[in-house]
């Protein structure tokens, strides 16, 4: 039996799952404990069932998730509108320093995806694929590099990496918030106060006038705001991507834009509703990633055999060391550095998503959002990564193909 759901009822199901995912997060001890995101609770159980619903013969279920990609966008518009360069100035070391993580992440896993490959007695491409092209590159890059690595030879790259971008999405999302709750407990790391990690939006809103409620005004105010700069940066990288011929995703380009319109708007004295921000804010992460889990074809994991299947968990044990014994020191082996880490993990594995939900979920256990990681970590995980693994990428695949 074939079970389609239109636009309303996918959506409904979304917000569903995620109340329900949230609700679980509260309320199951080492749910709460490891800081696992409620998107990807609600979402990953439903994928489960329907894999069991597909395995069974019980019947398939068609979603429209045509609403995924305009909250992925309004998502990233709320990061880049909470990113002024006071704020970059002030996180400026630990951006350098987390950018050459990622850089070096990028480096490392093409190489040991490389060698486990070679290891193993299969194509050194898959095992690009199922390195920096998956991994950091998520599903984007797997569909983008894979038919350039058919061309080159390799049969069932888009297959393979796809695969792996999906095994890396629900790695990334079930490990982030563990690996951060595991380096809070060992280096006895201490919880901020708020202001500690406020914005200087924050603080003058503190300091000087009592912040508006949320309500219609400031809602409907900040939403106008939103998708003025949502359609600007679409247009921003379609621009980009077809002068320059290098791809800019639509989520950056709004990012982009709305940095450039919140610093004008600091310019001009300006200012924004920090709470319908941070409102809008969730809302779009919770329904993107939800709908992005509960999408997730698990049954495409067997495609990978069993030599695949040991090259992705060697991936996953050397990101988590490398993040534990590098990155984390390197950042200072804070509160700052134990949110970075969760991103790290989630971006590492799966995309940006899964690293903004994954510091959120950490964040929200201790009550203290850590600004630094929210503007450095899609910063450098989403836009700055690809300046050195892009380039990295191409070159593996034409030395080993």
């Amino acid at each position: 039996m074939n079970i389609s759901l239109d636009l309303i009822q996918t959506t409904t199901l979304a917000v569903v799952l995620l109340l329900l995912g949230e609700f679980a997060r509260r309320h199951i001890g080492f749910l709460q404990r490891f800081s696992i995101p409620g998107p990807v609770i609600g979402g990953f159980a439903f994928a489960l069932a329907v894999l069991a619903l597909r395995e069974t013969g019980v019947a398939q279920l068609e979603l429209d998730t045509t609403l995924q990609e305009p909250a992925m966008i309004a998502f990233f518009t709320t990061i880049g509108l909470g990113a002024s360069v006071s704020l970059l100035r002030k996180g400026g070391k630990l951006l350098i320093v987390y950018l050459l993580a990622c850089w070096t992440l990028a480096i490392l896993q093409n190489v040991v995806g490389i060698g486990m490959a070679t290891a193993l007695g299969i194509d050194p491409v898959l095992g690009v694929m199922a390195g920096a092209v998956a991994l950091e590159g998520g599903h984007g890059a797997a569909a983008a590099f894979g038919p350039t690595a058919e061309a080159l030879g390799t049969d069932g790259a888009t297959a393979i990496a796809i695969a792996a971008a999906t095994f890396g999405l629900v790695a990334g999302g079930l490990l982030g918030g563990p690996m951060a709750s595991w380096l809070m407990r060992r280096h006895k790391v201490e919880v901020p106060a708020a202001a500690d990690t406020a914005t200087p939006a924050a603080v003058e809103a503190e300091e000087g006038e009592k912040e508006e409620p949320v309500g219609y005004g400031p809602l409907l105010n900040t939403a106008v705001l939103i998708g003025v700069v949502m359609v600007a940066g679409v247009a921003l990288g379609t621009w980009f991507s077809e002068t320059t011929g290098f791809v800019l995703p639509a989520y950056v380009g709004a990012m982009v834009v709305a940095a450039v319109a919140r610093n004008v708007g600091d310019r001009f004295g300006l200012r924004m509703h920090q709470g319908a921000l941070s409102l809008v804010s969730s809302l779009s992460l919770g329904l993107f990633l939800t709908m992005a889990m509960m999408g997730l074809r698990i049954w495409e994991l067997y495609a990978l055999a069993l030599p695949l299947v040991l090259l992705l968990a060697v991936q996953v044990v050397v990101l988590l060391l490398f993040v534990a014994l590098v990155v984390f020191r390197l950042l200072g082996k804070g509160y700052d550095a134990a949110t970075m880490a969760a991103g790290m993990v989630g971006h590492g594995l799966g995309g940006t998503p899964n690293a903004m939900a994954n510091m959120d979920a950490f964040n929200r256990r201790f009550g203290v959002r850590s600004e630094k990681a929210f503007l450095i970590v899609p910063l450098a995980g989403a836009v700055l990564i690809d300046i050195v693994a892009l380039p990295w990428i191409v070159w593996c695949i034409n030395a080993v193909a």
